[in-house]
């Protein structure tokens, strides 16, 4: 059956293809500035809340279109520290995912965050919040997406394992499984290789607790 009597007999019936359109990012005409890389491909560690590594990805809805999800990883446990669902992608996005993870970690000083070089990681008001904190901001050099790789890959599993399997009614609904998949799967149950086949919760859980 040719695509064009398909797609006659689908508007005959009135069914359309559920298939999602692929989010396109809109081109910036502005002149990105490089800066300073500390991280350097270097995603060793001794510990947690030594290293940082953060990224904002893409969610899909029906009823609310394109929301937006930051994470922020940690290179030791793998663990997602802190994250953000939001319908708008702000630097009050990222604000809120790295306040998440200092919250919940209360890591030291001169610990590593490190991003892209977007906008909103860019942005006075991020930085300010890293400094105020005591962090070290570290940023990808343009046009390298291997210099954050780690955070791309959890977004990448996440959308294997969560995102792409399902149909997220509205913003809410894709909330709560986010929520889900990150606190009650990834986090808690997930094994990881490159850590020992543990969870990044069970690598957390044996430091903090270590006699």
């Amino acid at each position: 059956m040719s695509l064009k009597r398909v797609q006659r007999l689908m508007t005959k019936a009135g069914i359309r293809s559920i298939i999602q359109q692929k989010y396109r990012p809109y081109s910036s005409k502005c002149k990105v500035e490089e800066r300073d890389n500390l991280l350097n491909r270097d995603f060793s560690t001794t510990t947690i809340n030594e290293k940082w590594v953060a990224d904002i990805t893409y969610i899909h809805t029906l009823r609310d279109g394109w929301c937006y999800l930051a994470s922020v990883l940690d290179l030791h446990s793998k663990k997602i520290v802190g994250y953000s669902f939001s319908r708008t992608m702000t630097t009050d996005l990222v604000i809120h995912a790295l306040d998440n993870a200092y919250e919940t970690q209360n890591p030291k000083e001169g610990l590593i965050i490190h991003t892209d070089l977007g906008s909103q990681y860019t942005s006075e008001e991020f930085s300010n919040i890293v400094l105020s904190r005591g962090m070290k901001q570290s940023f990808s050099q343009k046009g390298c997406p291997y210099d954050n790789a780690c955070i791309e890959s959890f977004h990448a599993i996440l959308k294997k394992e969560e995102v792409h399997r399902v149909r997220y009614l509205d913003y809410n609904s894709a909330k709560m499984a986010l929520f889900q998949y990150i606190e009650g799967w990834y986090n808690r149950k997930r094994i990881h290789s490159s850590i020992g086949y543990r969870t990044p919760q069970e690598v957390e859980y044996s430091i903090r607790h270590v006699a």
